[in-house]
């Protein structure tokens, strides 16, 4: 199940990805994985997705260095049994990519822990809650709330993790460590594409997934 998920994970994240200019570039982590001694940063680590690639990447190498974030670390069992397992190289932090001061707070952190960073993979997504956000089977089942609830958490909040640990990506590429280049993978999904779109539905997912690939190209610009 696990070498499932993180195949899931690595098409997923080859398909997310566009290619960043130096220093600051994306790749899939599958085809570049960051170096023994790189230090790679996992948003949206408690479970699933991101809670793989952590595992995956300290299994990669005894030296290389992960920075694991979620909303509620203490509460995250399987995260803080890998912290155990991997003293000293892997450290958890609490994120909520819906309150940057949480994301600014993590920044200095990362920068006061490790000053760099070589990989930065966005996890964190929603699709439904129970009695919060449900997929819209038509256009009648469409609430705001729902829309804004997704955009903050599928497209916002990447682009501002981007934003502030960008500094530490520019120096981990700066060291050599990546081999002169660092790597974002913002996750998105198929139905974020407008030509795929033949089903229709989903609404609030599919539009926060199409403004997560906007974004993840135009910040490739200014990188």
């Amino acid at each position: 199940m696990r070498a499932n998920t993180l195949r899931a994970a690595m098409a997923t994240a080859r398909m997310a990805m566009s290619s960043l200019s130096s220093p600051a570039r994306a790749l899939s982590s599958a085809a570049a994985p960051p170096p023994p001694s790189g230090v790679a940063m996992v948003q949206g680590a408690s479970r699933g997705i991101g809670l793989e690639f952590v595992r995956q990447l300290l299994r990669r190498s005894d030296q290389g260095r992960v920075v694991a974030t979620c909303r509620a670390p203490d509460s995250a069992s399987e995260l803080q049994e890998l912290r155990r397992e991997h003293a000293g190289r892997l450290t958890v932090l609490p994120l909520d990519v819906t309150d940057e001061s949480t994301i600014e707070a993590a920044a200095a952190a990362v920068g006061e822990t490790h000053g760099s960073l070589d990989l930065l993979i966005n996890a964190a997504g929603i699709l439904s809650i129970p009695n919060v956000i449900q997929p819209e089977t038509s256009l009648s089942k469409v609430q705001k709330s729902s829309l804004l609830l997704a955009y903050e958490v599928n497209a916002v909040g990447p682009i501002l993790v981007i934003k502030h640990m960008r500094p530490f990506l520019k120096i981990g590429a700066s060291l050599g460590t990546g081999k002169g280049f660092s790597l974002v993978a913002n996750m998105s999904a198929r139905v974020g594409s407008i030509g795929d779109n033949a089903l229709g539905g989903w609404h609030s997912y599919r539009a926060s997934k199409t403004a997560l690939n906007q974004l993840t190209k135009t910040a490739s610009v200014e990188l």
